[in-house]
C-alpha cells in the first residue's frame, strides 16, 4: 500500500483500531510494514471463511441427496441383506455429516419439535447399575447446608458382551434454604450428546462391526434377543457419529507413522455400491500404510481410496522420505522415482513365484530356488530379535554371499530357458528387480519383505462383504479409520473394546493438543 504515514493512520482507524502512542510514534515504513501484515491475516481470515463456505455447501448438497435417497422410491427397490447393509451406511452417513456441519457451524443441532424422535423407555427387567453425580461440596457459598431436594436421571444401554444393563446417571438436586440457591452436578460430557448408548455400548457396536464383521443388522437382532429393540438407523447414527469424532486419532496416527523411516505399504481391492447408482457396485481400495516390521511403534493406517491409482499413495505420503518396503505395483513407481524415497523389494513375492512353479509341475529349478531363498529366510529368523547393527553384520556375513550365489544361478539358468516359459517369467521377475530385493542386506532397520503388512490386510478379507459391499465412499473412509485404530490396539496387545470405550468417554473433554496420549501405543486406562 502506497501513500502517506497520515492517509495509513486514516485506515486504521476506519478499521476500528485504536492508535496508542507507540503507534503513533511508528515511521512511515514501519506503518506500511504493519499495513501489510494486517492486510495478509485479513486476507487468510476471508480464504478460510471461503473454505468453509464452500465445504458447507458440499456438505449441504451431500446430506440432500442421501436424505432423498433414503426416503424416497430407490431405497424401496433395495432388499434383502444389500438393502440392509446400504442403509446402515446411509444412515451413519447423514449422520456423520450432520456431526461435520456442527462442528463447522459450532451451533447447536437444532431439531424441530415434531422431528424430535422419542426415546423408547428401556426395559424394566434389564440389570440396572446406579452412579451418582452430586455436587464436590454440599456448603452453600453463603455458608448455609444445603439441603437434597430432588434429582434427575438419565438411563443409558450399555452392554458387557452378551449382557445388556442400564446406567442411571443420578444427579442429585441441593437447595439453600437461606438463598434459595440450587445446586447440581454437571452432566457428564458424552461423545454423543443426549444419546441413549453408553460409550460402552459404542464401543462394543464399533468392534462387532470392523473387528468381528457383524453388520448392523444382525446387531440387531442380537440385542432384540436382550429385549431391547434398536432401530438400525439408530444404531448408524452412532457409528457416523463415532467414526467423525475418532478421525482426529487416525490423523495423528498417520502423523506419526511418517516420522519414521522405513514404511510398509500395501493395497487390497473392495466392493462398493453407492446410493445413487442403485445396484451397480465399483472397485475401491484399502491402502495399509505401518512402519517397519523392526520399527518400535507397532501401528497401521488404511487409507479408503476410489482407485488403485498411485496418485493415493503420494497423497498419503506427503513429503515423506525414507526406505518403502512394497511389491511390484507399477502405482508406487512415481513415489519411488522421487529423492529421498528407495525401494526395498519384497523376497517373499520373489519365493513365491517359484513356489507356483514349482506346485504346478514339480520344477526341479524351482526348487533349487526355493532352497536358496530358504536360507536367506533361516538367517533372518536368526536376525529378527538382533539390534539393527548386529542383524547388519549377520547379513553381510552369512545372508551376502548365499545372494550372491543365488543371483549367479539365476543369471546361469536363465540363458537356458525360452523366453515366454513360466521358469523365465520367475526368473525375469527377481533378476528386473535384483537391487531392491537386496537392499535389505545392507540396512539393518530393513525387512526381507512385505508380510508385516499383509498380515494386516488380512483382517480386512474376511469382513469386505459385511462392511463395504454397500456402503459409500464415506462408509469406506469411516471403516478405514476404525479399523486403523482397532488393529493398531491389538498390534499393541490392548483389547480394542476397553481402548475405544475409555477413549470415547476422554475425547469430549480431552484437550486435543495432547491427542497423541489417545493413540494406542501410548494409551494408558483412565485412572478414577
Amino acid at each position: 500500500m502506497h501513500g502517506s504515514p497520515h492517509a495509513a493512520v486514516a485506515h486504521f482507524s476506519a478499521m476500528n483500531m485504536p492508535l496508542s502512542d507507540p503507534l503513533e510514534n511508528l515511521d512511515a515504513d514501519a506503518l506500511r510494514a504493519l499495513l501489510r501484515e494486517r492486510e495478509q491475516q485479513l486476507a487468510q481470515k476471508d480464504r478460510l471463511i471461503r473454505h468453509k463456505d464452500t465445504t458447507i455447501a458440499q456438505l449441504t448438497h451431500e446430506i440432500a441427496v442421501l436424505r432423498r435417497f433414503r426416503f424416497g422410491k430407490k431405497s424401496e427397490q433395495l432388499t434383502g441383506v444389500q438393502g440392509s447393509l446400504l442403509e446402515e451406511a446411509v444412515a451413519a452417513d447423514i449422520a456423520a455429516i450432520e456431526e461435520e456441519l456442527h462442528q463447522l457451524t459450532d451451533h447447536p443441532k437444532k431439531v424441530a419439535p415434531c422431528e424430535q424422535p422419542k426415546r423408547q423407555a428401556l426395559p424394566p427387567e434389564l440389570p440396572r447399575i446406579e452412579i451418582h453425580h452430586e455436587p464436590h461440596s454440599t456448603t452453600c457459598a453463603c455458608g448455609c447446608q444445603l439441603e437434597r431436594i430432588g434429582e434427575d436421571v438419565a438411563e443409558k444401554l450399555d452392554d458387557i458382551p452378551g449382557v445388556a444393563r442400564v446406567e442411571r446417571h443420578i444427579r442429585g438436586k441441593w437447595a439453600c434454604r437461606a438463598c434459595e440457591t440450587l445446586t447440581q452436578a454437571p452432566a457428564p460430557a458424552h461423545v454423543i450428546d443426549k444419546g441413549l448408548a453408553s460409550t460402552g455400548l459404542l464401543a462394543h457396536v464399533l468392534v462387532a462391526k470392523y473387528a468381528d464383521h457383524l453388520p448392523l443388522y444382525r446387531q440387531q437382532k442380537i440385542v432384540a434377543r436382550a429385549g431391547v429393540k434398536l432401530p438400525i438407523s439408530t444404531m448408524a447414527d452412532w457409528v457416523g457419529v463415532c467414526g467423525v469424532r475418532l478421525q482426529p486419532l487416525v490423523d495423528a496416527l498417520r502423523e506419526t507413522i511418517l516420522t519414521h523411516g522405513v514404511l510398509h505399504a500395501d493395497e487390497t481391492p473392495i466392493q462398493v455400491l453407492r446410493p445413487d447408482t442403485g445396484r451397480k457396485t465399483h472397485r475401491a481400495y484399502l491402502w495399509a500404510y505401518a512402519p517397519g516390521a523392526f520399527e518400535d511403534l507397532k501401528a497401521v493406517v488404511y487409507d479408503f481410496a476410489p482407485s488403485r491409482a498411485g496418485e493415493h499413495a503420494r497423497a498419503f505420503l506427503g513429503d515423506w522420505r525414507g526406505k518403502l518396503v512394497v511389491d511390484d505395483y507399477v502405482g508406487y513407481k512415481k513415489t519411488l522415482g522421487l529423492d529421498g524415497v528407495t525401494e526395498i523389494g519384497c523376497m517373499a513375492h520373489a519365493r513365491r513365484k517359484f513356489f507356483d512353479l514349482h506346485t504346478a509341475n514339480q520344477s526341479q529349478l524351482a526348487a533349487q530356488a526355493l532352497d536358496y531363498i530358504g536360507e536367506l529366510y533361516a538367517i533372518e529368523r536368526e536376525a529378527k530379535l538382533l539390534h539393527t547393527s548386529e542383524r547388519w553384520r549377520l547379513r553381510q556375513e552369512k545372508a551376502k554371499p548365499i545372494a550372491d550365489k543365488l543371483h549367479a544361478w539365476m543369471l546361469a539358468q536363465r540363458s537356458r530357458v525360452p523366453d515366454g516359459s513360466g521358469t523365465a517369467k520367475a526368473l525375469d521377475y527377481s533378476l528386473k528387480r535384483w537391487v531392491a530385493l537386496t537392499r535389505y542386506l545392507d540396512d539393518g532397520a530393513a525387512p526381507i519383505d512385505n508380510n508385516h503388512i499383509e498380515q494386516q490386510i488380512r483382517p480386512l478379507a474376511v469382513g469386505r462383504k459385511n462392511w463395504l459391499f454397500a456402503g459409500s465412499e464415506r462408509a469406506g473412509r469411516r471403516a478405514a479409520a476404525v479399523m486403523s485404530l482397532i488393529q493398531s490396539a491389538k498390534l499393541n496387545g490392548i483389547d480394542p473394546h476397553a481402548y475405544l470405550k475409555d477413549v470415547l468417554t476422554r475425547l469430549p473433554t480431552h484437550p486435543n493438543r495432547r491427542i497423541e496420549e489417545l493413540l494406542p501405543h501410548n494409551w494408558q486406562p483412565a485412572t478414577i
